[in-house]
């Protein structure tokens, strides 16, 4: 695209700023629309399992309920309490939506459809979700209440908790693949399940880890049964209990799109992302992108699925999962998967 540009008279700097930021509106622009479709499709979910309707008033079957909400949101007034810090206060929404954005910079929809297909795309990735937690914090501290507050102590010491043991499942991905790069780790994947299967979970060292990591990735998102950061029923809301009109609505649209992000990642880093499920010829007529999209809303179903029917931890348990089980259990298979490639790949120990 810089080099149409370019071509069109354009010097190659404005040209690649055009390029730029025309690919940051294809993915951010669908991405808010993704993220309304969610919402309206996890609260179907959640009512088909609780023998409900859901909605199906505005609009048909209920399509326009998020935008309508969206709506309504939008026109109710900003209130700032008196005590907070102002600043920080209207800060902490825009940062949390924002780190959820720039994450998707890095991640592969089909071969070549990429905003920035970086070396260090995996780094990238685990760098900027975990800055996630600042917005939370800040919210939590600037709103001057005890509520909001507690909710952010909470939110650090569980992003802290789980982002361990997603590191060494990382690892475990990083050593069979070869790359941080996060189109290689799709393409390493082509054919790796005794030659059919395009996925690294097919296998009895990495599948353990993918279960690690789905259940991490609800975690890090603060959805159930790791909600304690918003436990309605100790801290009214957590960290937006203060908070109103459009600043509550980008906590709304950063959590879903940090939910989107981690499906997407199931996807990509265990699941062969764009391949096709089998390396069989003719399923590669079908774009990549659309295979993603159906792995991505096979994991989202999975986490509606678990919100509607598993009930919230106690806070010890959920620490106690976190280091006592996930980060031991992971550190075991780091030395397994490494112990592994070195008799298997690499021929045994250098004599």
């Amino acid at each position: 695209m810089t080099a149409t540009f370019h071509h069109w008279g354009a010097t190659y700097e404005w040209a690649w700023f055009f390029s730029m930021l025309i690919g940051i509106l294809v993915i951010a622009l669908p991405l808010m629309l993704a993220v309304a479709m969610i919402i309206y499709a996890e609260r179907k979910i959640w009512a088909a399992i609780a023998l409900r309707r859901g909605p199906n008033v505005v609009g048909p079957w209920g399509l326009l309920q998020s935008f309508a909400d969206g709506l309504k949101v939008f026109l109710k007034e900003t209130i700032i309490p008196t005590s907070a810090n102002k600043g920080l206060f209207l800060i902490a929404p825009i940062v949390t939506f924002t780190v959820a954005l720039i994450v998707w910079a890095v991640v592969p929809f089909q071969p070549g459809v990429v905003l920035a297909d970086v070396n260090v795309g995996l780094l990238y990735v685990l760098a900027a979700s975990s800055l996630g937690v600042y917005g939370v914090i800040v919210a939590g501290w600037a709103s001057n209440s005890k509520y909001p507050f507690f909710s952010a102590l909470r939110a650090a010491a569980q992003m802290v908790s789980y982002e361990v043991s997603i590191g060494f499942v990382l690892i475990c991905v990083v050593l069979y693949a070869g790359t941080f790069n996060l189109s290689a780790i799709v393409v390493r994947q082509t054919g790796f399940g005794l030659g059919v299967v395009n996925a690294f979970a097919f296998n009895l060292l990495l599948f353990p880890m993918w279960v690690v990591f789905f259940i991490s990735s609800m975690a890090e998102t603060f959805r159930t049964p790791f909600d304690l950061v918003e436990a309605e029923s100790e801290l009214v809301a957590g960290h937006q209990t203060e908070y109103s009109s459009m600043a509550f609505a980008l906590f709304w649209l950063g959590e879903y799109a940090n939910v989107l992000l981690m499906c997407a990642l199931n996807a990509i880093l265990f699941w062969g992302g764009w391949l096709p499920p089998v390396n069989w010829a003719p399923l590669y007529l079908i774009p990549g992108i659309i295979w993603l999209f159906i792995k991505m809303s096979l994991f989202f179903f999975m986490f509606g699925w678990v919100k509607a029917t598993v009930p919230r931890y106690r806070y010890d348990q959920l620490m106690r999962l976190g280091w006592k089980i996930f980060l031991p259990l992971s550190l075991i298979f780091v030395v397994l998967v490494s112990g592994w490639l070195m008799l298997t790949r690499y021929g045994g120990p250098a004599a």
